[in-house]
This record gives C-alpha cells, sequence and structure tokens, in this order.
C-alpha cells in the first residue's frame, strides 16, 4: 500500500512545539519531530479509543507485552522476555530513573560526543559529572569511536555507567556488532553499566542494519539496560509512551523503584493503543517512510555539492538528523542559528547545542518540497554571512 508523504498538513496553531515555538514565516527544521501523519493504523486506533468517550486510568493489557515482543523478535531478532519490559512516559525519564538507579551523585557518566542535548541535563539532574570521549570525524566526514579514549575513560574509578546512543544522534551512525561488542568489552573490565537509548531504532537507511545491544553474544549485553519507544519512528511523541528493557533482576527492582519515586510509572490509553497499532500494523508503513527519508538525505546531499561547497555532509546511517559541517565559515554556529532564524526564517540547530562547535543539525523529516524550501534559505543564509566576512 502507498503512503504519501508529500502530503501536507497545516500544523501551525496545532499547538506544536515544532512550529508553534517561533514566528509564522518560519520553517522549522530543528526538533526531533516529523511532519507526516502517523499511520492509518495508529490514526483508526485513537479514533476508536475517541468514539469510547471514557479516559480513565489505563490499565497496560497483555496485548502491550506481545506487540513489543512480537515487533522485535520479527523485525530485529531480539528475543525479549515480557517480564523484562518497564514501561514509562518517554525515554528521558527512562533515563533519568536509570542514572538514579545505578549512580550515586559525584560519580561520572560516560558520553560520545556529539550527543543528544538532553544526556547532558539527564545526567547533571542526577547529580553526576559528565565524562566525555569525543567520537572521531574522518576526512569521509563519517564518526568513528576512539576506543583506546573510551578505555582510558570507563577506567576512571569514579565513571560508573555509559550512556550510548544507538543509532547516534547527531552523528549518523548505526554501530556495528563489532563497534558495540568492544564497546560491552570495556565497560565490563571497567565496572561500567551501560544504558542504551534506541530511541531511533527503527530509522535505518538503505545498506544498514540496527543491532540492539542486548542481542550481543557478551556477558554485558544481559546486563544492560535498554531504552526504546515507537515514538520517533512513528511520530507520536506527544502521546508518551516508551519502554525500559532490563533482563537482570536486581537493576529491574531499582529502575521501578526510581519510576515509582519519580511518579513517571503510569501510561494514557492513547500511548498504549498507538504502541500496539504501531507494533502490530504499521512495518509497511515504516518501510516506506525509510526510503523516502533516504531519498530526503539524497536531495540534501546533492544541494550541498551545488549550492553548499564549502560544507560538508556527515553519511547518514540511521535517524532523519542531518549533520553539516559549516566549519569553513569560521563563525559561531549559534550565531549561523540565530542569524538563519532571524533573517532568511528558516530554523536548524547550532553543533553547541550537542557539544561539538562548526556543526548544523537538519531535520530532514519534512515533505520534499518543504525540506527543499527551506535548504534554499539555508543557502541563501551562508552565502550572505560569507559575504560579510
Amino acid at each position: 500500500m502507498p503512503y504519501n508523504f508529500d502530503n501536507i498538513t497545516l500544523r501551525r496553531g496545532s499547538g506544536s512545539v515544532k512550529w508553534d515555538a517561533t514566528a509564522e514565516e518560519t520553517l522549522p527544521l530543528w526538533v526531533a519531530d516529523m511532519d507526516f501523519a502517523a499511520a492509518p493504523a495508529i490514526q483508526e486506533a485513537l479514533q476508536r479509543r475517541v468514539e469510547h468517550g471514557i479516559f480513565g486510568y489505563a490499565k497496560v493489557p497483555e496485548a502491550y507485552y506481545d506487540a513489543i515482543v512480537r515487533w522485535f523478535q520479527n523485525r530485529h531478532r531480539w528475543t525479549i522476555e515480557r517480564s523484562h519490559i518497564i514501561y514509562t512516559t518517554g525515554v528521558i525519564p527512562a533515563i533519568a530513573a536509570a542514572l538514579r538507579a545505578v549512580t550515586l551523585p559525584g560519580q561520572k557518566v560516560l558520553i560520545q560526543s556529539p550527543v543528544y542535548n538532553c544526556f547532558y541535563y539527564c545526567i547533571r539532574n542526577a547529580g553526576c559529572e559528565v565524562c566525555d570521549s569525543p567520537l572521531v570525524i574522518g576526512h569521509d566526514q563519517r564518526y568513528t569511536i576512539d576506543f583506546a579514549d573510551l578505555e582510558a575513560k570507563a577506567a576512571d574509578e569514579r565513571c560508573t555507567a555509559m550512556l550510548l546512543c544507538n543509532p547516534h544522534n547527531p552523528a549518523g551512525r548505526v554501530w556495528t556488532p563489532e563497534e558495540l561488542t568492544h564497546i560491552g568489552d570495556i565497560c565490563q573490565r571497567h565496572g561500567v553499566q551501560i544504558i542504551s537509548d534506541e530511541i531511533h531504532c527503527e530509522l535505518i537507511m538503505p545498506a544498514h542494519t540496527f543491532t540492539p545491544f542486548a542481542t550481543l553474544p557478551n556477558t554485558e549485553a544481559s546486563k544492560a539496560i535498554v531504552m526504546n519507544s515507537p515514538s520517533k519512528n512513528f511520530n507520536i511523541a506527544g502521546l508518551q509512551v516508551a519502554n525500559i528493557i532490563v533482563p537482570n533482576d536486581t537493576l529491574r527492582r531499582q529502575i521501578v523503584r526510581a519510576i515509582n519515586i519519580h511518579e513517571t510509572c503510569d501510561l494514557n490509553p492513547f500511548g498504549i493503543d498507538a504502541l500496539i497499532a504501531a507494533y502490530n500494523q504499521c512495518g509497511e508503513w515504516l518501510d516506506e517512510l525509510n526510503l523516502y527519508l533516504w531519498q530526503n538525505f539524497i536531495t540534501l546531499q546533492r544541494f550541498v555539492e551545488k549550492q553548499l561547497p564549502n560544507c560538508k555532509l556527515t553519511p547518514l546511517e540511521g535517524t532523519y538528523l542531518a549533520w553539516l559541517d559549516v566549519r569553513a565559515f569560521q563563525l559561531p554556529t549559534a550565531l549561523i542559528e540565530a542569524s538563519l532564524k532571524e533573517v532568511e526564517h528558516v530554523w536548524v540547530n547550532s553543533g553547541t547545542l550537542y557539544g561539538q562547535e562548526g556543526f548544523l543539525r537538519i531535520n530532514i523529516a519534512t515533505q520534499r518540497s518543504r525540506l527543499e524550501e527551506g535548504l534554499q534559505r539555508m543557502a541563501q543564509g551562508l552565502k550572505r554571512l560569507a559575504a560579510k566576512q
């Protein structure tokens, strides 16, 4: 069944963070939120819930767990035990609960910058210190892991946990089994607890395969804490539903306790029904979405080559978040972001938000016509800024 991802739904005035947090003339290509309507099966499930007319406290049914177990078994060959699933309202609350469960204030948490900005907030809110092992960008603009540095940082006796981002936002990497195994071996040697954020796990570009950390054949995988959610992949983030997969009984009890202490232990009925519909009925929709996103990236790639030869684009393996190297302009990227937003009315994110100066993050999960318009505005603004140099 073909789905029309070119169809434009007007979102301004709907209470959208992406669209209503800025001026009417601004084209938003920033926050990780797609401009595509949810799959028809999800919309139908939510409509049935609306027609029922009563929205009281929700009991999570067995169908919820069945959908998760079936999806990850069929899609990723990952066998999840129903008892290992902890539901919560989002991946950020899940990360916060995991950090509070496995760290103490004053300890260090390992990250790999540039990385999702909320990692920094979660670590600091837990009273911990960020321990950064920066990714290395090659001549081909592809990011890799400096394993010697990662091991040195993990060996610090104050480093007790690692927040892993797979697929990696914003570097666009889908880590290979070999890379993940190496990470796991390092963390096992030094007693570092892995917390794997896998929220973008279904947004995988052609020729790449996502590997859930928990499927690795090593001891550390059995002790991993894994976060996932249909929110990014099916564009239902506002319904606030996510899961933590924890095979280890002791860790799972600690996390459940942290979730209950911070009162993020209840789901709303819409989130439950949307997850069940997404995982049971929307695989074909997701496959078509990924092909559309890949063509959007190709559109971006060709545009950069022709219109922005001074810029370099990081290859996209996963997520819908492109990473553009604008270091040639020798301008602070926060200034570039602000100037593009003010003058050309296009909003992209400065790389400083993710811990790396000289880059811009571009959300390509929008209609191709909107993306092309946004890119034209970006090119105009970057050329304007270059002319002032």
